[in-house]
């Protein structure tokens, strides 16, 4: 009995010791059981949050790798540091459509926030194994918190910016615009994209913004009065080379480029390439001149056409006689000036039109430049014509940049749309001397007092200027019938030039008020005639006496016709 009872604890003891040690091992089994559960749950959720699209930033950069995101932006003001272009920080919305329980219900939902969205293509977008897709760039906030209300798994808001321009159109096609990426993709916005990128004080243009709204306006009502299908215009200060104003019309809203006619983006100062007309012949007199070809009193004899092989040359209301070389000017006699052309030689002609810059692409801060068409052989019929405006195709850039350097004084210097420092007049090339530019001035002046630039003779603000009606060559190499160019280009006030500004009216149309004329006395110097007088304030120029016996004297020119009149003295 004794033994029985001594053998039943140690039986009942190495038994607890048996349930113990198997406890254990399952304990340590399920451990490790639930450890690894939890660290295959761990893998997949960094591989899905971190590693396959729950960091937005990281899908964008791999599929753009050009960007940094999100990046920050410079502004661009005008010169008086007026907004121009900036950025605004923004959401955009995005989708793992790996995390997407029900894509249509998400669609659906998401539809009543952004009802412009397709719903079928926005369930497409939601379905799928992609880890990453777009859904709405740049929502307003008011949208943003609508979204966020839904509380859509998957469904994620990116910070992004968003560019914006205060000025809408006024300034489009010299800011240019940005894409979606905020890349620059146009005018200053994409000639300076890097340095925009890298954010900093911002970027000031040479553009004054009260000189651009008169421009704007102006020229849309001088387009509107004949029907015309586009205008062009600008304002430069001669001696700094700034633009202070450039506007092509139609122009466009540069928050949505995309959507627009390509008309609209065309920058017709820049790209625009046209024969200039009558306007070269002030490049003709100021060669002729300064080559010695010609001087004021030189006479030529426009009385009848020039017929040279299968052309003729002839006058628009010509005088049928000899005409000094101021009235070859101010009657805008195409007989005269190819006979000028002519006195001067091909070679002289090439020089001077070269180094005014009208052979060579010209150069500017923004990319959209033409190149002018020359011709391939320089024969003396190309002289002629060049002589009076036809056959050498320009810009109205390279044409308003060469009366620039008749007007500073005979010094061609680079034009630029961003700001210069006071009083910073950047080097040129003497083209011309100084005699010559003053010359040219008078001429110039002479155009407008006595010739065909009469409407644009603002009272005190002593105008001179030459106007140009070219037809356009259609895509056959002829010319349209009845479609031209009517361009004035001007300086003031010639008593000591300090502004130049050319307009131009594509196509305009007759109407009874012009007499059925589309010719540029007729369409663009009224228009001219009305930017001036309300720049000159803005721009410090204060109106003078023209009748003042200093003025008349400084403008005075003695031309005498070939009858033997008496000249005329110019206010």
């Amino acid at each position: 009995m004794s033994m029985m009872g001594n053998n039943t604890p140690q039986k009942l003891e190495g038994a607890t010791k048996q349930a113990l040690e198997i406890g254990r091992t399952r304990l340590l089994m399920t451990g490790a059981i639930f450890l690894l559960a939890f660290t295959v749950i761990g893998a997949r959720l960094a591989d899905i949050t971190v590693f396959q699209g729950g960091a937005e930033p990281k899908n964008h950069a791999a599929a753009n790798p050009r960007n940094a995101w999100p990046t920050t932006r410079a502004d661009i003001v005008d010169r008086n540091g007026s907004l121009l272009a900036t950025s605004l920080v923004t959401a955009s919305l995005y989708a793992n459509p790996r995390q997407i329980l029900d894509s249509r219900d998400a669609a659906q939902k998401l539809i009543t926030v952004l009802p412009e969205l397709s719903l079928a293509e926005l369930q497409t977008k939601l379905t799928g194994n992609r880890s990453f897709t777009w859904i709405r760039r740049h929502l307003t906030p008011k949208q943003q918190y609508e979204v966020n209300r839904l509380g859509i798994p998957g469904v994620y808001f990116q910070r992004d910016e968003r560019r914006v321009y205060p000025q809408g159109p006024l300034a489009a096609h010299v800011v240019g615009f940005t894409g979606v990426d905020n890349d620059g993709l146009a005018g200053i916005e994409r000639s300076f994209d890097e340095v925009l990128k890298g954010g900093g004080r911002g970027l000031a243009l040479s553009i004054d913004l009260r000189i651009q709204h008169v421009l704007r306006q102006e020229i849309t009502a001088g387009m509107k009065r004949v029907n015309a299908i586009g205008g062009a215009g600008m304002v430069i200060d001669v001696h700094s080379g700034e633009m202070l104003g450039m506007v092509s019309l139609p122009d466009f809203d540069p928050h949505n480029p995309t959507s627009l006619d390509p008309k609209t983006l065309f920058n017709r100062n820049t790209l625009g390439v046209y024969e200039q007309g009558s306007m070269f012949k002030l490049f003709t007199a100021a060669l002729a001149l300064d080559s010695g070809a010609a001087n004021m009193t030189s006479t030529f004899d426009a009385s009848k056409p020039i017929k040279i092989s299968r052309f003729t040359i002839s006058d628009f209301q010509g005088k049928g006689r000899v005409l000094s070389l101021p009235e070859v000017l101010v009657y805008s006699s195409n007989i005269g000036a190819a006979k000028m052309a002519l006195a001067a030689g091909s070679e002289v002609q090439k020089k001077y039109l070269g180094a005014f810059g009208l052979l060579r692409k010209p150069t500017l801060e923004i990319p959209e430049i033409g190149a002018p068409m020359v011709p391939a052989q320089w024969k003396e019929i190309n002289t002629m014509t060049i002589g009076f405006g036809h056959g050498l195709a320009v810009s109205p850039l390279q044409m308003a940049s060469g009366i620039v350097a008749i007007a500073n004084g005979g010094v061609m210097r680079p034009i630029t749309v961003l700001k210069r420092a006071a009083g910073e007049h950047p080097q040129g090339n003497r083209v011309i001397s100084q005699r010559t530019a003053t010359d040219m001035q008078k001429l110039m002046r002479l155009v407008v007092t006595d010739g065909s630039g009469k409407n644009a003779n603002v009272p005190g603000y002593l105008v001179g200027g030459k106007t140009g009606t070219a037809e356009k060559v259609n895509e056959h190499g002829g010319y349209k019938r009845r479609a031209v160019l009517s361009s004035f280009v001007s300086a003031f006030p010639m008593t000591n030039p300090r502004y130049v500004v050319l307009v131009s009216i594509d196509e305009p149309q007759p109407i009874k008020e012009n007499f059925g004329y589309i010719t540029a006395g007729w369409v663009t110097t009224p228009v001219v005639g009305r930017i001036i007088p309300r720049i000159a304030p803005i721009l410090g120029v204060s109106p003078v006496d023209d009748q003042a016996a200093d003025v008349k004297a400084r403008m005075y020119v003695n031309y005498t016709s070939a009858k033997g009149r008496p000249g005329a003295s110019v206010e």
